[in-house]
């Protein structure tokens, strides 16, 4: 195995990442003080065979320029088409991920260090916000075909066109009668809810509950996130064995899933009908693309898949 010195303390968003090279090389923390203002932050910023790697996992704004000149490798989770800078050299895509509980293993790895290099605030919402997560799970094949679909979400106030896709797949599965729908809009704290006051829905769900009601559900909506962003419930859909219905991707991957394999893309939100109708009648249809995104899943997306993608461009390029 090989050693890998963590150079910072990542926020809990990148837990997967940390849990995959814990899992792949003898992973220890290393302070290194030019690194310091990188701590609880969406970086996960290490250090094998002489060679920075940094992955990079926040939303998609922008290379850090500074971690870019330092590193001999730059991972984007978020690694956006459309924005020059992830066309730099260094920089390379990332399958999608999404955070899991790991306090064992984080404890371990950093110690005092939480205390000495962490406001007691911050460190306090780590360990909060992470017991609300699962522990992180390779599932077997959960495949099911049921008339349910769960979708619950947040509207967002700069991003109006993600609000709007998503209010129209809520209506379309409310007006299937074919479909039990459990869901909808989170009302807003601020009681602005935008005139989507149809789509809201009162209950909340804790996020055990939002992941096992998820994957219940006949179709998981890889809902557009904030700037362009892969919602991180997409890897969770596919280790679920979900069936997965998605608009083309922003951000560049490293191995696409294949239409009518992995993933059903639709261009247009004026799809949603025909796609529900579809696989609520064609069930073979359905089960070969939730188990070929569980199968994209477990030979791209898992923790230890990620880290040796990621040291096998360190070590051989």
């Amino acid at each position: 195995m090989s050693e890998i010195q963590l150079l910072n303390i990542p926020n809990f968003y990148s837990s997967y990442y940390v849990l995959g090279l814990s899992k792949v090389g003898n992973l220890k923390f290393t302070r290194e003080s030019e690194f310091d203002s990188y701590h609880n932050l969406g970086y996960v910023i290490f250090r094998v065979r002489g060679k920075i790697g940094v992955i990079d996992n926040r939303d998609p704004v922008g290379v850090d320029q500074v971690l870019y000149a330092k590193s001999d490798f730059y991972f984007a989770t978020n690694k956006l088409l459309s924005v020059a800078g992830y066309n730099q050299d260094k920089v390379r895509p990332l399958f999608p991920h999404y955070p899991v509980n790991i306090i064992p293993l984080y404890l371990r790895l950093f110690g005092l260090n939480l205390i000495r290099l962490l406001k007691p605030k911050d460190f306090a919402r780590e360990i909060y916000v992470m017991r609300s997560r699962p522990k992180y799970d390779q599932y077997t094949d959960r495949y099911i075909h049921d008339s349910f679909i769960f979708f619950s979400g947040s509207t967002w106030k700069k991003e109006p066109w993600a609000n709007q896709i998503r209010a129209e797949f809520i209506r379309a599965c409310k007006a299937n009668p074919k479909i039990r729908f459990e869901g909808g809009f989170i009302p807003r704290s601020d009681g602005n809810n935008f005139g989507f006051d149809s789509e809201l829905n009162q209950k909340k769900y804790p996020p055990k509950k939002f992941t096992e009601l998820s994957a219940k559900s006949l179709v998981s909506l890889n809902n557009p996130a904030v700037l362009g962003a892969v919602s991180w419930r997409l890897a969770e859909h596919w280790n679920s064995s979900s069936f997965v219905l998605s608009f083309p991707f922003a951000i560049d991957l490293p191995v696409l899933p294949r239409d009518g394999e992995a993933i059903h893309y639709i261009q247009d939100s004026n799809e949603y009908g025909e796609s529900l109708n579809k696989v609520i009648v064609e069930q073979a249809y359905h089960e070969k693309v939730a188990k070929g995104g569980k199968k994209y899943f477990d030979q791209f997306c898992t923790p230890e898949a990620q880290a040796n993608y990621i040291l096998d461009l360190m070590q051989n390029i």
